[in-house]
């Protein structure tokens, strides 16, 4: 079967979905992108760009992927004259409906109307979690309410039944290569691999690790991520107040020494106030770290029940305790490992589903 993925915001978690599907499917995939800036204007006119692209290459699709950053009603009315009777899905990496704003923003409703008009125009919507999903169709209504009349309510039922969950594929197997020869030894390492950014809410793990300290637990911190506009003052002010406990600090550019202290940490930890899926968590959880959650967002999902206890916290209070207990039993913890469930999202098995789910949405459409 011939799939064209249209992604308009080629980066990130956005451009590795992109090339990962396109390189585990058992379709012929052909993509087509644009550079991940703008992200505005990407909503906004990428379906232009990319309609004429699709119409200048001739492109001959079976069925359409395309991502959350696509308007695909535009893309769909540009190139009526080649995809009128082609099925068409969106996949939600994120939505602009229910994606937390920064303290004093304020959120402009065309950028979820977006969303929601493409998943009206297509004939399937894939959530990368389930919590996504649910969130999205929490909130759809009260988007909808907001406009004076004819809000097309029913709308809502309509498209909840055409949803599904269909979770982010990693490129997992890569990160073997980089596995110690030895297990770990010494004193343990916190792991923080996200963003720079409020929406990881930072503050609150490092706050954390200052509690740790004046408790006198021995560990030690590894700061990954990416900061894209300028670095918070929380992370400047943790290097001067940590010291000799952070061993690594700031982005790495070479995804081989990302992968080695993935392997060399023993907790990784999140505070964020958004995740709609959480990748970072799920490498680290591969390579054996073991995780310290908020119990919220999709993150309950990443952990069977019997470790929910030592894994998932509800407040600040708790954070502090789930981290002093594992340091504390550092020993028992290296020996759990949370592998086998990370794997599960590797593309060697998301992709199938990818691919059957839209053999599924193109045997529909011919029927």
């Amino acid at each position: 079967m011939r799939v064209c993925l249209l992604e308009p915001y080629d980066t990130g978690s956005h451009g590795a979905w992109l090339r990962g599907y396109a390189a585990y499917s058992r379709h012929q995939v052909t993509c087509l992108a644009l550079d991940g800036h703008f992200w505005k204007w990407r909503m906004h006119g990428g379906a232009v760009t990319l309609a004429r692209r699709y119409l200048e290459q001739a492109v001959d699709a079976d069925v359409l992927l395309a991502s959350d950053m696509l308007d695909l009603c535009t893309f769909r009315a540009l190139t009526r004259e080649r995809t009128a009777r082609v099925p068409a899905a969106v996949y939600m990496h994120e939505n602009q409906l229910t994606y937390p704003l920064k303290p004093g923003d304020q959120r402009d409703l065309h950028y979820g109307f977006i969303n929601y008009a493409s998943m009206l125009c297509a004939e399937a919507v894939y959530f990368n979690s389930a919590f996504h999903l649910q969130s999205w169709f929490e909130e759809l209504p009260r988007l909808l309410k907001h406009f004076p009349d004819y809000n097309e309510l029913p709308s809502v039922a309509q498209l909840r039944g055409r949803s599904r969950v269909l979770p982010l594929g990693l490129d997992l197997r890569p990160f073997d290569a980089y596995h110690p020869l030895t297990p770990r030894t010494g004193s343990p390492i916190i792991l923080w691999n996200h963003r720079w950014e409020y929406d990881k809410n930072p503050a609150d793990f490092l706050a954390a690790l200052y509690a740790l300290e004046d408790l006198g637990c021995d560990f030690r911190a590894v700061l990954l991520g990416e900061s894209f506009v300028q670095m918070p003052p929380e992370f400047e002010q943790a290097r001067e107040r940590l010291g000799r406990r952070i061993i690594q600090f700031g982005y790495l550019d070479s995804r081989a020494d990302y992968a080695r202290w993935l392997w060399q940490s023993d907790l990784v930890v999140s505070t964020a106030l958004h995740d709609f899926f959480g990748a970072s968590i799920v490498e680290a959880m591969y390579c054996g770290c073991f995780p310290i959650l908020p119990n919220r967002l999709s993150y309950p999902q990443f952990i069977a029940p019997e470790f929910a206890a030592r894994c998932l916290y509800d407040s600040q209070a708790g954070l502090v305790e789930l981290l002093a207990d594992a340091l504390h039993n550092i020993a028992e913890i290296r020996l759990l490992s949370f592998r086998k469930l990370a794997a599960q999202y590797d593309w060697s098995i998301i992709a199938p589903q990818y691919d059957d789910a839209l053999e599924h949405l193109y045997q529909r459409q011919e029927a």
